[in-house]
């Protein structure tokens, strides 16, 4: 599994398989997210298997399918609240993990500035600096 580490409580990754899933409860981690519309792409696991699989680890999983680098303020706020209320660590999951640490960066649960939101962001690989506007100004 390719597990990026964003902040002590949070973490991303590409595309998981189900039995990747029973890890991340060994590790630590409470919460699964996943931001990808189910049947986004062949070969991508159902949503079913994934929540199953999680359910089976002891994880609570979360859907909160976004497309298109839209990032409407209803799921920014559902990531907001799981990422507030999980009993431990966090981790979103997509396509190559992009729309999980952007999610992550704009619901901003942490009160941090945009410029250190992007500079963890970018040691883990992302680039969210075309975000930086958005980011600052906190929409």
């Amino acid at each position: 599994m390719e597990m990026r580490v964003i902040s002590e409580g949070f973490a991303v990754a590409p595309q998981m398989q189900p039995e990747e899933l029973a890890d991340l409860a060994k590790e630590g981690f409470a919460a699964v997210i996943c931001p990808r519309p189910d049947g986004e792409e062949p070969g991508q696991p159902p949503l079913a298997a994934m929540r199953d699989a999680a359910a089976a680890a002891g994880l609570s999983f979360h859907h909160i399918p976004v497309e298109g680098g839209v990032y409407p303020p209803e799921a920014i706020a559902a990531f907001a609240a799981v990422r507030r209320e999980a009993p431990g660590k966090v981790l979103a999951y997509c396509r190559t993990g992009t729309r999980a640490v952007t999610l992550d960066a704009l619901a901003n649960v942490e009160g941090l500035p945009a410029a250190t939101r992007i500079a963890r962001a970018k040691a883990a690989g992302y680039d969210l600096s075309p975000l930086a506007e958005r980011l600052e100004a906190g929409t």
